[in-house]
């Protein structure tokens, strides 16, 4: 930690440190965040967590280092109680940790391979995002950084398939299938569980963003697209599902600009 603020240790790229990320600014909790190169952080994951883990994000925070992003949202939800993202009405609670356990197994993975996938088939577009990514200055070395970008993807979540990517792809709508009846089930209205933002929400939200894109997501709003995936994006856009997660970024996601509670080393 620095100077006693929480340190999270994640991948710019993430959705599943974007999840976190929202948490500490939703709680306004200051804090230090810290991007090692995606690929060397899985040997510093594993020293950090003593072999616990080799993913991230990761929160270190009062003397612990805490893995995975469920753990590390009810230890922050322990800390940092106000403003909630757990619904006190027990019932409410148990279905928002359900579908908070749904996206993250249902849809995180898929929603990470897909554009990886589409981007493995466009080498060019491929190392101007991952450039982008990666810290300091290697980021200007964008045929070195495209390659590895290419090669470890490919090889940490098998990106090349296009099975997989198939499979994902179904995955996806099934995800979106499902975040439209739980809308539909709590009134049609804002969230999906309860009258209040939760971690249902912030779940879903921060795991479709990579599908998405929405404006107030991680990726630079000049982030090329590839083809394939913008196709894919045009052929869901206006189900409700998908302008939810849009409308939810832009009401409840809050730019770093607006909340300077983070600093980065």
């Amino acid at each position: 930690m620095s100077d006693g603020k929480p340190t999270l240790i994640q991948l710019d790229i993430s959705h599943y440190s974007e999840k976190i990320r929202w948490a500490l600014d939703y709680k306004r909790v200051p804090h230090v965040r810290r991007s090692p190169l995606p690929g060397s952080h899985m040997p510093i994951a594993f020293a950090l967590t003593r072999g616990e883990s080799v993913t991230l994000p990761l929160l270190r925070m009062d003397g612990r280092t805490i893995p995975d992003s469920t753990a590390i949202l009810a230890a922050l939800e322990q800390r940092y109680p106000d403003p909630p993202l757990y619904p006190a009405d027990p019932e409410q609670r148990r279905r928002a940790l359900e579908l908070e356990d749904f996206f993250d197994e249902e849809l995180g993975p898929h929603a990470r391979l897909l554009p990886f996938h589409e981007l493995s088939n466009e080498p060019a577009m491929f190392a101007a995002v991952a450039a982008a990514a990666v810290p300091g200055p290697l980021g200007k070395a964008k045929g070195m950084v495209g390659l590895y970008a290419r090669a470890y993807t490919g090889l940490r979540f098998g990106v090349r398939s296009e099975e997989a990517a198939a499979l994902a792809r179904e995955k996806i709508v099934l995800a979106l299938d499902r975040l439209e009846a739980e809308l539909d089930a709590n009134g049609g209205g804002e969230f999906l569980v309860g009258d209040s933002f939760s971690v249902a929400d912030l779940t879903a939200a921060s795991l479709f963003y990579p599908v998405v894109g929405p404006e107030e997501g991680p990726l630079p709003a000049d982030s090329p697209t590839p083809p394939r995936l913008e196709s894919f994006r045009a052929q869901i856009a206006q189900r409700p599902g998908y302008v939810w997660v849009e409308e939810t970024f832009r009401r409840h996601r809050y730019p770093a600009a607006a909340r300077p509670v983070a600093t980065s080393n």
